[in-house]
């Protein structure tokens, strides 16, 4: 009985968060050079979970047909054009993750921007590069329409809102311009304190018919007892469940 109650707390710590696995990219960027090399990642996964791909050659790919597999990771030594696509990560089950899409550049000019969304209200720099030198001065695009030349060719994007989501792109003199890369904005998470309201409530829905039963029979048990024969081992093993799940409970939601 113990080990039930031990197993209904943690299974009620995670009733409301997810199991999925979230893909990361490095480097942090949704455009690289050719030969530049790409480490993809399946952060937060349990065992069975690959990354996976679809690009204009192949359709839901595992790694081991384009890169090297290392346990929830997957390595691409050398990026070739081909390697331009859509990834994620992906369970046995068939559970998948976020996508990262990913474009490899034959040409010399690429616009290094997050591979993943940003957060609302949070400052984004987007950079101009080229093979041969350091950030030149470049001019931005978002959505085809010119947006402001930078010097040093970076250009920051304060405070982002849904506004500031699209396709960007940049553009050096003489050199060529990016393929176009979208920006993407998500909306931020709670607050701290509505999170902790809601996990909270979420804690309470789990627990309370298995706290009302528990006590219930504990209570049946005890009258019987009354005035009779001393408890017997499953009637203490009860009161002991009883007291043990109420102090989790009262442990988990002291804030």
């Amino acid at each position: 009985m113990k080990d039930t109650s031990l197993l209904l707390l943690l299974s009620s710590l995670f009733c409301c968060s997810t199991n999925a696995a979230r893909l990361t990219v490095t480097p942090s960027s949704s455009q690289v050079f050719r030969n530049e090399p790409v480490s993809l990642r399946c952060e937060d996964a349990s065992d069975g979970w690959t990354v996976r791909r679809s690009t204009s050659y192949e359709n839901r790919a595992e790694c081991e047909d384009w890169g090297t597999p290392a346990g929830s990771s997957c390595n691409i030594s050398s990026s070739d054009p081909v390697d331009s696509g859509v990834y994620w990560c992906e369970s046995t089950e068939g559970s998948t993750s976020n996508t990262i899409t990913i474009t490899v550049s034959g040409g010399s000019v690429i616009l290094q921007s997050p591979a993943l969304p940003v957060m609302e209200g949070d400052d984004v720099t987007l950079t101009c590069r080229t093979k041969m030198a350091d950030p030149p001065s470049a001019d931005f695009y978002k959505d085809g329409v010119f947006i402001r030349t930078e010097s040093d060719g970076h250009m920051t994007l304060h405070h982002v809102n849904r506004s500031d989501e699209g396709l960007y792109k940049c553009r050096v003199q003489n050199e060529g311009e990016s393929p176009e890369s979208r920006l993407s904005v998500s909306e931020r998470p709670p607050t701290s304190s509505l999170h902790l309201v809601f996990r909270l409530i979420c804690h309470l829905v789990v627990f309370c018919p298995y706290c009302i039963s528990t006590f219930l029979m504990v209570s049946i048990y005890r009258e019987r007892a009354r005035g009779s024969d001393p408890p017997t081992h499953a009637e203490q093993g009860l009161d002991d469940d009883y007291e043990d799940v109420m102090s989790a409970v009262t442990t988990e939601h002291q804030f």
